[in-house]
């Protein structure tokens, strides 16, 4: 399989967790989500998909980075995608914990462990391939960013 055809494959994946996580979140951005208390760094609502998506896509392109370099360092990358995974699927989870259950505490709590996941997934993947570590950098600083406004929605909301 070519690197291409990992990259594309590893991109559907992603953008599927985006498009599940969405489904969840669209009703409480319309509904629930106006009615708290948010802080005055809060983005505007229109700027979440763009971000998502340029993340998602960044995210796919160190995956097929990774998974291309399988057949010369089969048990890292191996290790690696296994992370990436559980941090996607981290990411999905939290839009049902903060978006669907309507709990910012419980979302906030998720989204450290989330963050680590990515810290370790960036770990492993700059061992593996400088350059899909790197890319990982703009999703890792995003989370970082949701991390410090999941905990001042809380916080303003308790």
């Amino acid at each position: 399989m070519s690197k291409i055809v990992k990259i594309a494959i590893a991109l559907i994946v992603c953008l599927v967790v985006g498009y599940s996580a969405s489904i969840v979140t669209r009703p409480s951005v319309e509904s629930w989500y106006p009615t708290i208390i948010k802080p005055s760094f809060n983005p505007p609502n229109w700027i979440f998909m763009p971000v998502w998506t340029f993340l998602y896509i960044l995210m796919a392109v160190a995956a097929g980075l990774v998974w291309d370099k399988i057949k010369e360092q089969t048990e890292e990358v191996k290790k690696a995608l296994g992370f990436f995974l559980i941090q996607l699927t981290l990411n999905a989870i939290w839009s049902y914990l903060f978006f669907g259950l309507k709990n910012p505490m419980l979302a906030l709590i998720e989204i450290a462990i989330l963050w680590l996941m990515i810290y370790e997934t960036y770990l492993k993947f700059i061992k593996i391939n400088k350059i899909a570590g790197y890319l990982l950098i703009p999703y890792l600083a995003w989370v970082s960013f949701a991390a410090v406004l999941n905990a001042s929605i809380w916080w303003l909301n308790k």
